[in-house]
Order: C-alpha cells, then structure tokens, then sequence
C-alpha cells in the first residue's frame, strides 16, 4: 500500500478497518467526538485540516479534502503541478494540514463585501510584506477612515490586528509543521519590528 486516505466522515472507514489504531487522525469538527467514542484506540485531534500518520493521510471536511490533494500532487509532481491545479481550482496552494479548522483566515471568510473579502484573500497572500492601511484602503477603494470602520464591522478587528493574527498563525504553522523553527522566530522578530 502506498498510502491511503479519508475525506470528512471516511476517518469512519479506515478507523472501523483497524487502519488508525494507535494513530493520530482527523474528521468533520461536528464528527470528532463520535469518531473517538466509537474507537477508543484511535487518537482523534479535532483541530488540523487535515493529518498524516505515516501513510495514512486523514482530512476535516470537503475543502479540506482538496487541501490534502494538493498537498498530495505537490508531493509527487512538485510545486509547479500544485500551484497551477490550485490555480485552475481557484484555491489557496498552501493550507497547510495543521491549519486549525477555526482559525482566523476562515473564521474571517463570513465577509459580505465584495472588496473587503478580496482583500482578505490578498492579506493572506501578502502579509509578510510591508503593509500599511493607506495602502489597504487604495486597494479596497475607499478612505482610510470609511476602511477602518468597515473592516472592523467586517472582521472583528482593526487591520492590524488582523495582519498581526495572519502573522502569528504562519509562524505558528512554520513551528508546529516544519523544522524552520529559527525561521518562524525570525518572522516573529521581523514581524514586531514593523
């Protein structure tokens, strides 16, 4: 066997084939609590979007699934093939696995204006450059005192509140998912001098 791997409720099936016993996994937020119930050997965490336990790869829900995937394509066909299948998916190339289910990207997406959540999209692929709100409020077209007011009604948060968050979480995730620990610390320092 190669590998082999779940999407959402699927951790059901590998786990009642005995596949995840002893092994960390995922599901569906709404599913965690009775995955472990049913298979108490099982290690569920119901935070990643998705895991890998050696070959075995387990995802939350759908989207997660297509996270996994490219990840996988990524793996065998190198980064190239992913970027342009996300391209072609219209999805963010890097989500990584150990991206919670809640985390401020997605809990930020529930945005209803259409310039405030294409510049989420624009904050996530940007923010570890210099960014300022004048430069936030040209790219949204509207004046920086309209901006702040309407991303705060928007995302809970004042920009830079929320740039800081979208910081915090990618040297979050360098930490937890990579051996770039002294990257992710020079991030951080980088990131607070600004």
């Amino acid at each position: 066997m190669r590998r082999i791997g779940s999407i959402c409720t699927g951790a059901f099936l590998l786990a009642q084939a005995g596949l995840l016993d002893g092994r960390r996994c995922t599901t569906h937020w709404q599913w965690t609590q009775a995955l472990a119930a049913r298979f108490p050997a099982v290690e569920v965490d119901p935070k990643p979007i998705w895991i890998q336990q050696g070959r075995i790869f387990t995802s939350a829900g759908f989207t997660a699934g297509m996270d996994l995937a490219l990840a996988l394509v990524e793996h065998d066909l190198g980064g190239a093939v992913a970027l342009e299948s996300a391209r072609r998916l219209v999805l963010f190339l890097h989500r990584p696995g150990g991206q919670a289910q809640f985390s401020i990207s997605l809990a930020a997406q529930h945005s209803e204006r259409t310039a405030i959540a294409e510049l989420e999209a624009w904050m996530a692929e940007h923010h570890r450059g210099r960014v300022t709100v004048e430069a936030l409020a040209t790219r949204a077209a509207m004046s920086q005192r309209n901006f702040g007011r309407v991303f705060v009604r928007e995302l809970g948060a004042t920009p830079a509140k929320y740039l800081e968050a979208l910081r915090v979480e990618t040297a979050c995730r360098l930490l937890e998912e990579t051996d770039h620990g002294p990257q992710a610390g020079r991030e951080l320092r980088r990131f607070r001098q600004r």
